[in-house]
């Protein structure tokens, strides 16, 4: 409940929080996500609340009400730069677009972690993310070995040019070039929304009497078109990527045959540990990449976690998690 009510009144509460919230004894760390609708977010942002109450410190949220909004969220780039947090934790909507907001942040001369999606300017203290080509490539290897191969396959991509979903699509094609018996009918995108991904998938089974598998490069979209492949009473084996409860969930009730783990939580706690280490004069990482799992029906217990029961890493684990 905390949380949506958060979503609900955001500015409101963000503006009361720097005003009546800052404490003496902890940081204020204002922590920048892309949007509402991806639960992959949601999992980022429980992270970074889950360590900053570990080390004493305050979240405020930043959330576009406009999914991926850019004029959004340099409007609250502006905001943030006039309040002047502790630091700030920062996921792009756009890797590009967002540059000149991160030079303003660095002009104030704010602390800024990059953290999922790899600013594509600016100065940051750290950057924490996954490897967003291994996971696509291990995924669609996932998906190709279980159909043997071969078969009619769909790639249902995120938001065109975003890096991650150049990388993860890349990873995809990649695998599928590994296997001489599998055919590419369509690539189109569903921008990482789940309604769209839907939508999308309706269309290409119109088009398409056959599709064996289909890969989705993030969980939600897998899920509309599971969805989609449901209303229409037809079979195939979906994957997706970010490894977010709705699928694992999925992959338990065998709707879903593997995710690939982006690991947002762990995303969200270390991106939040280097900010308040730095602030508090600790040594930090300045990149950690983490490394891709796959999750299956034969490995899932270990994420089947509620993100409230979850813990941390701690900077020792963060070096081994994936550390350069």
């Amino acid at each position: 409940m905390k949380h949506k009510l958060g979503y609900l009144a955001l500015p409101l509460l963000m503006a009361a929080a720097f005003t009546t919230q800052a404490r003496a004894d902890g940081e204020t760390i204002a922590v920048f996500t892309k949007n509402q609708t991806n639960p992959f977010f949601q999992t980022v942002r429980v992270g970074a609340d889950n360590m900053a109450k570990v080390l004493n410190a305050k979240t405020l949220q930043y959330i576009p009400t406009k999914p991926d909004s850019i004029p959004e969220q340099l409007s609250q780039i502006e905001d943030v730069v006039v309040k002047k947090p502790s630091a700030i934790v920062f996921t792009p909507v756009d890797y590009k677009a967002m540059v000149p907001g991160v030079e303003k942040i660095n002009e104030a001369k704010i602390p800024v972690v990059n953290i999922t999606d790899r600013s594509a300017g600016g100065k940051f203290l750290s950057f924490v993310g996954a490897d967003d080509y291994s996971l696509g490539l291990e995924t669609a290897r996932f998906l190709l070995k279980t159909l043997g191969g071969k078969g009619n396959i769909v790639i249902i991509e995120g938001v065109k040019g975003s890096l991650t979903n150049v990388d993860r699509v890349r990873g995809f094609n990649d695998a599928l070039k590994e296997n001489a018996g599998a055919k590419l009918l369509a690539s189109q995108p569903g921008n990482y929304q789940r309604l769209q991904a839907l939508q999308v998938m309706e269309n290409l089974m119109q088009s398409n009497s056959q599709i064996d598998g289909v890969l989705a490069a993030n969980d939600a979209m897998a899920v509309g078109a599971i969805e989609a492949l449901d209303g229409a009473n037809r079979k195939a084996q979906v994957i997706g990527i970010n490894g977010t409860k709705e699928a694992i969930d999925a992959i338990k009730s065998g709707k879903l045959l593997a995710s690939g783990d982006y690991n947002g939580f762990a995303q969200g706690c270390l991106g939040t540990m280097m900010a308040i280490r730095s602030l508090r004069g600790q040594p930090v990482i300045s990149e950690i990449v983490l490394k891709p799992t796959v999750i299956t029906k034969d490995n899932y217990q270990p994420f089947d976690v509620p993100l409230e029961q979850r813990t941390c890493p701690t900077f020792e684990d963060a070096g081994k998690l994936g550390g350069k």
